[in-house]
């Protein structure tokens, strides 16, 4: 039976013994969390929906929207999806690669190597991960990892993960749950 999980409904499929041998999406907000509870588990993070044959798992948030179009495009047709996204102020269908939101406009790629890093960065906000970690984790040299990030982006690995750091602080600095001497 065709299931779907939207956000954390991943963590539900999955304590509920329905997701064993399929690929899921978890948002990034909630990939260390997933790590913990379910071990020896990857999810997908790097992009807004995974489907694996039967199951349709979304990251939440307007991905749960792309993926409606996506299934409604499927079995109706596109021009039905395109009319739903329109009603719903979107612009146009997104495929399940799409990287989820969250980092800062600046580090926006295609490549899948570097959006993997960035995620990985996302995801390691408390314990970061040098270069060379990183690329060990990505299964490249530290030197390809920083000619990706280059051709991609501009700035180095180092720089890019210091660019996301500096956002998140922004953000909980706004949003004023923590105080300045508990964010760093």
């Amino acid at each position: 039976m065709p299931l779907v999980g939207v956000c954390t409904g991943a963590f539900i499929l999955h304590r509920a013994g329905l997701m064993q041998g399929y690929r899921c999406c978890v948002s990034w907000f909630h990939h260390g969390d997933f790590l913990a509870e379910f071990e020896g588990i990857t999810p997908v993070s790097d992009q807004i929906f995974v489907v694996d044959r039967d199951r349709l798992i979304c990251s939440g948030g307007a991905s749960s929207a792309h993926l409606a179009a996506w299934l409604v495009d499927r079995h109706v047709g596109r021009a039905a999806a395109t009319k739903s996204l329109h009603i719903m102020i979107m612009d146009d269908a997104r495929t399940g690669e799409v990287p989820q939101p969250g980092l800062p406009v600046e580090l926006s790629t295609d490549d899948p190597l570097v959006r993997h890093a960035l995620a990985l960065m996302r995801q390691s906000m408390e314990a970061p991960l040098t270069v060379e970690r990183l690329a060990e984790r990505l299964g490249v040299g530290r030197r390809a990892l920083e000619r990706h990030f280059r051709a991609a982006l501009g700035p180095s690995p180092a720089a890019a993960d210091r660019t996301i750091r500096l956002a998140q602080g922004r953000f909980l600095l706004e949003r004023g749950d923590s105080s300045i001497t508990r964010i760093p």
